[in-house]
């Protein structure tokens, strides 16, 4: 896996050229602000994982386990969230045209 961190720890700056992290291990992640656009991300583990702001918009999460993720402001518009273990509800947050 490829990141990036600002001086702040931060993954602003976070890009990949590669488009699938299925099965990934993103425990304890700080993914804040990740372009995650259009990636593979079936049966990922995100379990309390930072994803606070990230654009996860079109991916596929189907299987993701996103328990104890902190998913605030992040962008799941046109996601594929089946089977995604949540902590509760995911309400996907849709892009702003």
């Amino acid at each position: 896996m490829i990141s990036v961190h600002d001086r702040k720890g931060l993954c602003t700056l976070l890009t990949l050229e590669v488009n699938t992290l299925q099965g990934a291990d993103l425990r304890d992640r700080n993914l804040e602000n990740a372009n995650l656009v259009q990636f593979d991300l079936r049966d990922v583990d995100f379990r309390g994982a930072n994803l606070i702001g990230a654009d996860l918009r079109l991916s596929n999460l189907s299987g993701a386990d996103l328990r104890g993720a902190d998913i605030s402001a992040a962008d799941f518009a046109g996601a594929n969230l089946e089977g995604a273990k949540t902590d509760g509800p995911l309400i996907p947050i849709m892009s702003i045209i």
